[in-house]
């Protein structure tokens, strides 16, 4: 995290623990405030990784999952990248600055990935750096929060992923660098710089309350947006975790990494694991990577804890890839068949019979 912009939430009530805001009071109150009223959040839970130089489009288009090309000034876009088996490697939110791409991932994540990708550039005319420090991203989240970001910036995204730029806008935030992002119908993300951003933050907090990171994670799985952390990394193909249903893959493109076993399941094969919603009681919360056993699988795990999130109200809420066929006929318990079972809920974009 930035030092500046560290000094600066810490003296604003935050509770810092690796370079990612906990909280600013109770956990507990701030996702009861999360589900009822305005909320905004420092998403340093996340990096950046910039992608810049002449071949950087057709570097990445040989590499990700989605179409790069369709990544404008005025649209990000979901993408991962994957193993030669089209196992996910990183989720990745991807938008453009100028001519350069900026992938959004897990902050743990950047250093690995950005080794990875570096194995590819070979002659290729790129350059790939953490921008992590560089950039901040804020999320601000509520049925007002829309009305809120009009008064400071005037024209906003209408639709899904579309990015505008406050800065080339109506003056009223001039010299102002920022972009800012449509996550859902009441979820915004705004980057900006360290300096730019106390100044927003000051002007934001008087209309929404300052929350923790573990607010806009369960905000992502209840929009059923999975994160691949380093635990979960090579275990799921793009449809196991619904990519194929929420714009992060392309079955148009050429060949990346993984393409052919994506398609194949697309095409010729039968999906057998799916993500789904869920919530467990309890004061423990599953962990990235946790399995799951259900009584139709003796001895052998029937799915996976892609994240956890604790709930407002108490017990936690997740995103778990699980066998189809023991969904439908067992319940399905945390760690094993004597653990907390699943209690499961209606992800936003499957139909019931999924």
């Amino acid at each position: 995290m930035n030092p500046d912009w560290q000094s600066f939430l810490v003296q604003h009530g935050a509770t810092i623990e690796a370079g990612v805001v906990q909280r600013f009071g109770d956990t507990s109150d701030e996702l009861i405030s999360t589900r009822q009223s305005i909320v905004l959040c420092d998403l340093g839970q996340f990096g950046t990784l910039r992608v810049s130089g002449e071949e950087a489009q057709s570097f990445l288009q040989n590499l990700l999952s989605n179409d790069i090309r369709e990544v404008t000034s005025s649209r990000a876009q979901l993408s991962s990248l994957n193993t030669a088996k089209g196992r996910m490697l990183a989720t990745l939110l991807i938008r453009r600055e100028g001519d350069d791409y900026l992938l959004q991932l897990p902050r743990v994540l950047c250093e690995p990935m950005r080794k990875k990708l570096g194995m590819y550039v070979l002659r290729a005319k790129v350059k790939i750096s953490d921008a992590s420090d560089e950039i901040v991203s804020l999320g601000l989240s509520g049925a007002n929060a829309q009305e809120v970001l009009h008064g400071q910036f005037g024209e906003l995204p209408q639709e899904s992923l579309a990015v505008t730029h406050p800065s080339t806008g109506s003056g009223r935030t001039e010299g102002l660098y920022c972009s800012v992002i449509k996550i859902g119908d009441t979820r915004f993300q705004i980057n900006t710089s360290a300096q730019q951003a106390q100044s927003l933050w000051q002007t934001f907090s008087q209309h929404a309350q300052p929350v923790g990171s573990v607010c806009w994670d369960w905000l992502n799985i209840r929009s059923g947006i999975p994160v691949i952390l380093p635990q979960t990394q090579e275990q799921f193909v793009a449809q196991m975790v619904n990519y194929d249903g929420i714009g992060g893959v392309s079955f148009k493109k050429g060949c990346y990494p993984g393409q052919e076993i994506v398609a194949r399941m697309q095409y010729l094969g039968h999906l057998k694991r799916r993500m789904y919603l869920a919530h467990l009681d309890g004061n423990d919360i599953p962990q990235a990577g946790d399995e799951l056993f259900s009584a139709d699988l003796e001895g052998q795990a029937s799915g996976m804890i892609v994240n956890a999130s604790p709930a407002p109200g108490g017990g936690c809420d997740v995103l778990a890839v699980v066998q189809i066929a023991s969904r439908e006929a067992q319940s399905i318990h945390w760690k094993s068949l004597n653990g907390a079972a699943l209690q499961f809920q209606s992800t936003p974009y499957l139909p019931p019979q999924a």
